[in-house]
């Protein structure tokens, strides 16, 4: 299988490209990207996963999070007590290699 990585800038509310927040779309899913740190994935099958220590890293994180997931943080809040979406470390090296990636199984 060809495995195929699209970044892109996401955009603002006046259409321009936001520096520093970052959709990353790969054959395994899709990524939210806030600087150098993962907040977000979503796997193919729909499954959410949020990285347990910056998901609400700031203002500007949260608000990119709440566009990439087309919902306010109280919605993400009570998806993640439902369990739902699950936290997890997102940036360690255990997600990056294995967890996620059937390239990595």
């Amino acid at each position: 299988m060809t495995r195929r990585t699209n970044v892109e800038n996401m955009t603002s509310s006046s259409g321009r490209s936001v520096p520093n927040q970052f959709v990353i779309n790969t054959s395994d899913g899709m990524f939210f990207q806030s600087y150098k740190s993962i907040i977000c994935f979503i796997d193919n099958e729909g499954n959410t996963y949020l990285d347990k220590n910056k998901w609400d890293y700031s203002t500007t994180t949260g608000k990119y999070r709440n566009i990439f997931l087309n919902e306010k943080k109280r919605e993400t809040e009570k998806n993640i007590k439902e369990g739902i979406y699950r936290l997890y470390d997102l940036n360690s090296d255990d997600a990056l290699n294995n967890a996620f990636f059937n390239g990595g199984k």
